[in-house]
Order: structure tokens, then C-alpha cells, then sequence
């Protein structure tokens, strides 16, 4: 893997962009790259729906490395094609399906949603293409439905859950904690992952409440029970406007003043944080970055993101940032599937802004997870990194 280029003073695309859409492709066939002078490649993230904040962060994480890059992977000229892959596995599994069997796509990267990513394995497999996941976290991506055309620069859900909760073990001592999610898949593996950790190490549960996904607006009656149970501490996950809303109902009840409150980190990760404000001050979440992480790579990495797009950069431009590393190394192998998942098999350490990390035999990273408290830096509320903490077994 060639080092970090030097960063460029702004965010100019100069590669080549075809149409955005789940139509934007001919389908008419090719053999990938064509020659050893240029690749195709497909950014699959959502750019319509609840999650198309999230697509916007991931393509200009991607976009960057690219700049960076004399817009080349590999030392191959790069056409980049970006697809919707809109709000869920209705949208996305068509639309990535189409790009699997497409012969002149050579490589995807993105995949938001869980189910669309676990929809697509076997798309991918069949067309022996890699897939490379930028944010989808289920655990099975890379464990037991695992193809190896499949490849993860983001995290699994267990793993994010799991890094704090010997850290909240030893807060709390003796006292319980109050577990509170969405009822849905993602929202039970975190907090799965979370249990095991913290009773691991000795902690005892109070209580676990799963609310209806995408439909709780009103979380007092959830709230109460969990003010009830007295417990020495709350753990939640919650994303994108549920994140808001929790945590704002949260600080509204007066709970802060109770109970400290612990969390993954997208509870106040990118766009949630900017609208929670100071309702989140205080809260304790981990996950693998933080756009406040005192590291050089880092700092050159948010200073050039922010030039290019006036905000910090978040989790998600940095999963996707990397996936462009992992792949500029993969490609000097060739073009072909199999050339390239020999390439990312022999990825060594990544020199990311998330800190140093490196592909697991299951084909997803190796990293370091932080401990991370709200705090308002220099007028705007960030994610003050506390420590690094123990990554769970896997």
C-alpha cells in the first residue's frame, strides 16, 4: 500500500462522472477496465431517503482520496459512476444487483443499509466482483454469510456496542444498566454487543426496552420506565433523527442531571450532533473515529475535507475515504475480481485519519475504538476523544 499523497487545498472533481441513478449504467457489457490504463468504479450509496446524508458524506470521503490520487487507483485512470441506492433493500439490492452484472463495472463501494448489503452477497459472489462496504455494519456481512468478494472498511455492529462495555463495567461498579434501542435487527446487535462486553466484565443489566423503528416520535413513556428502574447508567443506539429525538427527550426529562449516559457513537455522530446541540453535552459513546482525533493524518484529512465541504468530516467519509485507500493498492494486481481481492488480501497496515488498521481474516478492519464525550470546542459541539478503548474478541 503506497503512502498518503499530500493533500490538495480543495475539492475539484476532474475524473469522470457518469449519470447518478439506478438507470446510469448501459448494462451493454465490456470486459472492466478494458486495459491496464483505467478501472470502473461504482459508489453505491444513497442519494434520496432518510439516509442520503450519509451517501453525501461517503462520496465526498471517496471523492477526496481520488483527488488526492490524480483521480487514479492503482495507477489507473478512474471513471466513477454513482448510484442511488436509495432508502432500503427495495431500492438498493436492484440497483446493486445491476452493477454486479455489469461487465464493465471492475469494483463497488458504499452499501448504507444492512439488509441491502446481506441482499447483495451472492449477487457479488456469483459475479466473483468486490464489493466493498463502507458503512453497512451487520455482523454476518464478514462472519457467517461472508462471500470472499465481500470486504468491509467500516465496523460490525456487535464490535461498536462491544468496545465500551467493559468501560461502562468499571463506571458503574456494582450498579445496573438500563439498555434502550429500536427494535429492529442493527438496533438488537448493538446492544447484543454491548451486553456481552459489559457482563463480560462484570455488569448487571436493569432493564432492556426496543422501540418501534422509524415510528417512535415520543419516547417519554420509554423514558419513565427507564427514570423507574434507577439505574446507575443508560446505554443506547439510536441513528439519524431517532438519535435526535432521544436525546433531546432525553435531556428534556431531566435524565442528564440522574443518569449518566452512555452510546455507539452514530447517537451523536455528523448531522445528529449539529441538531441535539446541547442537549448531547456530556453523553459517552465509542466508535472507531472522531474528527477531533489528535493524530497528523487526521489533521491533514479534516483540513482538506473541510475546505472542500465547509462541514468536519464524519465516520462515514472516512469509511469510504479508506475504501479508495484499500483499493489503490488492490488494483496494482489488475483489474479482474480475483486480481483484486489477491490485492486486498495483501493490504498491510492503512495509515487513515481513524489511526492505523488492517484487514481481519474476516475481511473487515482491524481498528482501534475510541471513548468519546460531547463536549462544545471552539464555538461547535464535537466528540472529544477520551481514550482508546479494548476491542472485543471477536
Amino acid at each position: 500500500m503506497r503512502a498518503t499523497r499530500s493533500l490538495p487545498l480543495a475539492l475539484t472533481m476532474t475524473f469522470a462522472l457518469t449519470a447518478c441513478g439506478g438507470s446510469a449504467l448501459s448494462g451493454d457489457g465490456g470486459d472492466g477496465g478494458g486495459d491496464d490504463g483505467s478501472v470502473k468504479i461504482a459508489l453505491l450509496v444513497p442519494q434520496s431517503g432518510v439516509y442520503a446524508p450519509l451517501g453525501k458524506d461517503m462520496e465526498a470521503g471517496f471523492r477526496l482520496f481520488l483527488e488526492e490520487n490524480e483521480d487514479q487507483l492503482g495507477g489507473k485512470d478512474v471513471e466513477l459512476t454513482v448510484v442511488d441506492e436509495g432508502a432500503g433493500p427495495e431500492d438498493g439490492v436492484p440497483a446493486g444487483t445491476k452493477l454486479a452484472q455489469d461487465d464493465s463495472v471492475d469494483a463497488v463501494v458504499g452499501v448504507v443499509n444492512s439488509a441491502t448489503a446481506l441482499g447483495l452477497t451472492d449477487a457479488f459472489d456469483e459475479a466473483k466482483k468486490p464489493l466493498i462496504i463502507a458503512n453497512a455494519g451487520a455482523d454476518s456481512i464478514t462472519g457467517e454469510e461472508s462471500s470472499k468478494y465481500v470486504w468491509r472498511t467500516s465496523f460490525s455492529n456487535g464490535e461498536v456496542g462491544g468496545a465500551i462495555g467493559k468501560h461502562v463495567a468499571e463506571e458503574v461498579g456494582d450498579g445496573k444498566v438500563y439498555l434502550v434501542g429500536p427494535d429492529y435487527a442493527a438496533g438488537e446487535e448493538f446492544l447484543a454487543g454491548f451486553k456481552k462486553s459489559f457482563e463480560g466484565a462484570g455488569g448487571q443489566v436493569a432493564g432492556t426496552q426496543m422501540t418501534p423503528f422509524g415510528k417512535t416520535t415520543n419516547f417519554q413513556p420509554y423514558l419513565q420506565k427507564v427514570r423507574n428502574a434507577k439505574p446507575k447508567a443508560v446505554f443506547a443506539f439510536y441513528a439519524g433523527s431517532e438519535a435526535v429525538t432521544f436525546v433531546k427527550q432525553y435531556d428534556k426529562l431531566g435524565l442528564h442531571d440522574e443518569i449518566p449516559f452512555y452510546g455507539t457513537g452514530f447517537l451523536t455522530e455528523g448531522g445528529a450532533l449539529k441538531a441535539q446541540g446541547k442537549s448531547a453535552e456530556g453523553i459517552f459513546t465509542s466508535l472507531h473515529y472522531s474528527s477531533a482525533l489528535d493524530n497528523e493524518t487526521n489533521t491533514d484529512f479534516v483540513a482538506a475535507y473541510e475546505e472542500g465541504n465547509e462541514v468536519p468530516p464524519t465516520t462515514y467519509s472516512v469509511q469510504a475515504y479508506d475504501a479508495g485507500q484499500v483499493l489503490d493498492g488492490a488494483l496494482e494486481e489488475g483489474t479482474s475480481g480475483d486480481d483484486i481481492v489477491a490485492g486486498l488480501k495483501d493490504t498491510g497496515e492503512i495509515d487513515s485519519p481513524r489511526g492505523p488498521w488492517s484487514f481481519s481474516d474476516n475481511q473487515g478492519p482491524d481498528q482501534t475504538y475510541y471513548l468519546r464525550k460531547v463536549e462544545q470546542q471552539d464555538g461547535a459541539w464535537t466528540n472529544a476523544v477520551e481514550d482508546e478503548l479494548t476491542q472485543p474478541s471477536s
